[in-house]
């Protein structure tokens, strides 16, 4: 297979990883904290709705478990790949994005175990969420706006992430560009050629896309 292209930067990269992985660490520790902290205070709150069963309180009931609908919600994974390390950076990522305002529509299943090790997957989803989110923020918060979708293809990991862009750049298909915006496309390449893999970007109508495969067998 062609060569995507030549590591002359390869302790720069591997830094950058390293670091991208612990800030995701960070993300994903956050979201586990929250969930432990709503199971520790599953008793209290099963003891205030008996209280309002018991007064015939049904409005104040009804509030309290939307309230906590509400919570689950911003606290829980927001999708279900059948890939515990997918789902993780995935559900963070998520939050971050419509934390900032971006609709994002996910479709992502993975019911076989991989060969791509769970390091490799955060990396490459990670990065490609970033590059997203950080060209989503550009435009107004209306056209704001990530597809990501996930699935086997035959024997192959098919992943594609569309985001909407100001403009087409040249300097978006570069890996060469500085700053951790180039370190992670210089990552996800890395990745890809090291797995045997494919990835194509492709801009049009305001839209960029990037697809990859990754065989795994």
């Amino acid at each position: 297979m062609m060569k995507l292209f030549h590591k002359d930067n390869t302790e720069e990269i591997l830094a950058y990883q390293q670091s991208f992985l612990d800030t995701h660490y960070k993300e994903v520790e956050n979201m586990y904290s929250q969930m432990r902290r709503w199971r520790h205070d599953y008793r209290n709150h099963i003891q205030t709705m008996k209280a309002f069963a018991e007064n015939e309180d049904l409005e104040a009931l009804k509030a309290y478990l939307n309230e906590l609908d509400n919570d689950l919600e911003k606290i829980g994974f927001s999708l279900r790949t059948g890939n515990a390390m997918a789902d993780a950076i995935l559900s963070s990522k998520i939050s971050l994005a419509e934390a900032k305002g971006i609709t994002v529509r996910a479709d992502a299943h993975i019911p076989v175990r991989l060969k791509t090790s769970d390091i490799d997957l955060c990396c490459i989803i990670g990065n490609l969420f970033d590059n997203a989110i950080e060209a989503s923020q550009a435009l107004p918060e209306e056209k704001r706006m990530i597809r990501i979708y996930m699935d086997m293809k035959n024997t192959q990991l098919y992943i594609s992430f569309t985001n909407f862009t100001a403009e087409k750049k040249k300097t978006i298909y570069s890996s060469k560009k500085p700053g951790d915006h180039g370190h992670g496309l210089v990552s996800i390449d890395s990745i890809i050629e090291k797995l045997d893999g494919y990835i194509s970007r492709n801009s049009e109508d305001g839209a960029f896309t990037t697809e990859i495969l990754i065989p795994q067998v």
